[in-house]
């Protein structure tokens, strides 16, 4: 599926005042993310953070991490009004990460659960290579093919997710690959309708850009019921840590 960043912006700002009571996931792989790169440093003098949103892994990097300096970036400017309440001093890039052309160099390029809009990653990743230290570190989680299975099996719809091979067949001209593992979350809701709108609390744009009235939602909700006797929803992330080669 195409990934449409105005689309992808519209879907997040909508939601962003719901997203953290809502995004478990992400709030889970914030944590991990933030515990598994402090084991490599708890120091990293200057840090980017991509699509940061509404701070979740911000957060974490705060309480884990001393840095000199921190820059964030977004697609939306409403994301400063949660990064105000968590950093004292920092910068914000608007735009989008993908095309990110900085004007200084970093000793961490961090990111949560966004690199999964990237569908052609490879020249995005040499790109950030270029805007590392060396020995800079790039840490980020994105997910994997098997991720939303059931939205899958009933709309057809899937981002352009890399597995863990790709990822590495694309990370080792540029990185060392340091850690790259998998997981699985499943998620169970009462009801489709209930999935539904976790999905719309969390921005999740994986199921197109039509806008659904309620006969899409009905039979959406109808034929989910007709194939699966439990309402869930299943995440496949997975967390990188990479660091520039010489």
């Amino acid at each position: 599926m195409q990934v449409n960043p105005k689309s992808v912006k519209s879907h997040f700002e909508k939601s962003m005042d719901k997203y953290d009571e809502n995004a478990t996931v992400q709030k889970f792989l914030a944590e991990i993310l933030a515990a598994e790169t402090t084991k490599l440093s708890n120091s990293y003098g200057k840090i980017l953070e991509l699509g940061c949103g509404t701070g979740l892994l911000t957060k974490e990097i705060v309480k884990k991490i001393h840095f000199e300096s921190y820059t964030a970036n977004d697609l939306s400017e409403k994301s400063k009004k949660y990064l105000d309440k968590i950093l004292k001093n920092y910068t914000f890039i608007k735009g989008n990460a993908s095309k990110i052309q900085a004007g200084r160099t970093y000793n961490l390029i961090i990111s949560n659960a966004m690199f999964q809009w990237f569908s052609n990653p490879e020249p995005i990743f040499e790109n950030y290579a270029k805007i590392l230290n060396s020995d800079g570190i790039l840490a980020f989680t994105t997910f994997s093919p098997e991720n939303f299975p059931e939205l899958n099996a009933i709309t057809g719809l899937s981002l352009d997710y890399k597995s863990n091979d790709e990822l590495k067949k694309i990370l080792q001209k540029s990185y060392k690959i340091l850690k790259i593992e998998t997981f699985k979350q499943v998620l169970e809701f009462s009801t489709p309708l209930q999935l539904l709108y976790h999905l719309k609390n969390t921005g999740v744009n994986s199921l197109g850009d039509k806008k659904w009235d309620f006969s899409d939602v009905k039979n959406f909700c109808r034929k989910y019921q007709e194939k699966f006797s439990k309402t869930t929803l299943t995440y496949t992330p997975i967390l990188v840590i990479a660091q520039k080669l010489d």
